[in-house]
């Protein structure tokens, strides 16, 4: 906690010293940084963390500055004071914030990117054009502030306290089960929605937020500058506050504070290429991408240079499962009848019948091509049957909605491990735990009661996981500095946090060493001891035979053989189709 909170103790201190300057032009400049800092805050967690790409942002300041400056100047109505106007600029905002971000749930990199860009000049345009109310190219007089914000240094302490409450509240999301929720849906969208993450629902929230931070931004940057014009709101402002998030480095608070400083003081400091400004920030931009990709915060992370271990064995500790899954009542069965998926004219599914019971293995075999790794989408809702049913129990198992699955028990893993490589190994087994979380999204803002002890929790489960796995000396090392066999079993932990009634493990043996596949093996069962129903894909045929209590051999979409493995070894199409001899 020290070591996270250091840095911003110092920016603090400094900030609480530059008033004994008595220049009241580093007041002015101060205070930008941090109205700046205010709407940066918030758009991080959409550029930075959810990986959506607005550059469009100074639409929102600028929708926060004439909200503000017309309801305090009444050309719409009577005056009201500074604060309240500044209250509804922020509600005004948060509205606006969603119809720009709307698009993202549809809209990938570029295309969105574009659609704010549009947004930010429509926005232009109206302000041009509404004289009656906005003052058109003429501007209207900013909001003034009451004693005793009404002096610079009175305005910079006020903008300050705004500016440090935003990075705490911001940080609380960071580092909630919300934030990693942004940061698999940015880095791996398919885990994130196996994990129950439900991205439209999650960027809903921070377009919220992030646009109420904007316009109150706004609202200050209308105060100081006293007077705002159309022109105040320009293109290279928009294009400061995107790249001061790509420089800082993406999941970090600090790296885009950094950013957003220099950025500020940058113009001041080359004054005289002042006309250069946007050529100024592509060459920074430039330099950042080609030096340091992970950008300022890549060279704070403490995880890059953590030693590890050499010669580290992965030793899973079935002790560890009985207190993270608990056992089970009464088993159940997930059952597949008749299912049928067709790519084009290719019968991918051809009519499979599947039992997966609670407690037992299931193996789920077959030659390339043959189908398996779609019937485990299938099961996890990412392709919708063209025919067919999927129950749990006695309750349907709807198609579609991948999102869905985990709250009705169903994890899974993938032939490749989707990780966050710039996360730690614990922060990607907390994913999993997602939809177990309490708090709301207010009270992680605000870092309340539950939301501590969600926190706590899952931390705690995730510990549990990674020593289930084996991987408990690495909970602290970021996700890419793993070897691939740790990746896969870093993969099932995460997946356990679920607690799954049914666990998919599509190849997980794949890249493995002999040693390290009895290990997987002897996990599998444990889990499976637990009352999970475990289905197993997986071209190792010693281990489908060793550790499976039923397995199912596809050929061409269609079940060609079920039985028990012994049964299944001495099958004749199966040995001439797919085992050989």
């Amino acid at each position: 906690m020290v070591r996270a909170l250091w840095p911003f103790a110092l920016l603090l201190a400094l900030a609480a010293l530059l008033p004994l300057s008595g220049n009241e032009y580093w007041a002015l400049i101060a205070t930008r940084a941090a109205i700046y800092w205010i709407l940066v805050a918030g758009l991080n967690l959409i550029v930075g963390y959810a990986g959506q790409l607005a550059i469009g942002y100074v639409a929102l300041l600028t929708i926060g500055a004439y909200t503000a400056s017309v309801l305090t100047a009444g050309t719409v109505m009577a005056p009201i004071g500074a604060f309240p106007a500044l209250g509804i600029a922020a509600v005004a905002g948060a509205f606006f914030g969603v119809i720009v971000g709307l698009p993202a749930l549809r809209l990938r990199t570029f295309y969105f990117a574009m659609t704010t860009l549009g947004f930010a000049t429509i926005v232009t345009q109206i302000t041009l054009a509404w004289q009656d109310v906005t003052g058109g190219g003429i501007g209207i007089p900013g909001p003034a502030l009451p004693a005793p914000m009404d002096t610079a240094w009175g305005l910079y302490w006020f903008c300050l306290a705004v500016a440090v409450v935003c990075t705490w509240a911001t940080a609380n999301i960071a580092h909630s089960r919300f934030g990693r929720a942004l940061v698999a849906i940015r880095d791996t969208e398919v885990a994130a929605e196996a994990a129950g993450i439900d991205k439209p629902r999650m960027l809903v929230l921070v377009f919220i937020l992030a646009g109420a931070l904007a316009a109150f931004a706004g609202g200050l940057f209308a105060s100081l500058q006293t007077y705002i014009t159309p022109d105040a709101f320009t293109f290279e402002l928009s294009l400061l506050f995107f790249i001061a998030v790509l420089i800082g480095g993406r999941g970090s608070i600090l790296g885009p504070l950094l950013g957003t400083i220099l950025l500020t003081l940058l113009p001041e400091i080359a004054a005289p290429l002042a006309a250069w400004s946007t050529f100024l920030y592509a060459a920074l931009l430039l330099v950042i991408v080609l030096a340091i990709p992970g950008g300022i915060a890549a060279l704070l992370d403490r995880r890059n240079r953590l030693a590890l271990p050499e010669n580290r064995d992965i030793r899973p500790d079935a002790a560890a499962l009985e207190p993270l899954i608990g056992q089970r009542g009464a088993p159940e069965t997930m059952a597949l009848r008749g299912i049928v998926l067709a790519f084009g004219g290719v019968r991918a599914i051809d009519g499979v019948d599947l039992d997966v019971r609670q407690g037992e293995v299931h193996g789920l075999i077959g030659p390339n091509g043959s189908g398996k790794t779609t019937t485990l989408n299938v099961i996890s809702g990412y392709y919708k049957p063209e025919a067919g049913s999927m129950t749990i129990g006695a309750a349907a198992l709807p198609p579609g909605a991948p999102e869905g699955r985990a709250a009705r028990g169903i994890a899974r893993t993938y032939q490749t491990p989707r990780l966050i490589g710039e996360a730690s190994v614990l922060q990607n087994v907390m994913i999993g735990a997602s939809i177990s979380g309490t708090a709301t999204f207010v009270e992680s803002l605000l870092s309340l009661p539950r939301h501590m002890a969600d926190e706590r929790r899952m931390k705690a489960q995730a510990r549990l996981a990674l020593a289930a796995v084996g991987l408990s000396a690495l909970a602290e090392v970021r996700a890419d500095r793993l070897q691939h066999s740790e990746l896969r079993f870093m993969e099932i932990a995460r997946a356990l946090m679920l607690k799954p009634g049914f666990l998919l493990l599509d190849e997980p043996a794949a890249g493995l060493s002999v040693e390290e596949i009895k290990r997987l093996g002897a996990l599998i069962k444990s889990v499976s001891r637990q009352g999970t129903g475990v289905l197993l894909v997986e071209h190792h045929a010693d281990l489908i035979f060793d550790i499976c209590d039923q397995v199912t051999v596809l050929n061409l979409g269609k079940v060609l053989a079920a039985g028990t493995p012994a049964e299944i070894r001495v099958h004749k199409e199966v040995v001439s189709a797919y085992l050989g001899g």
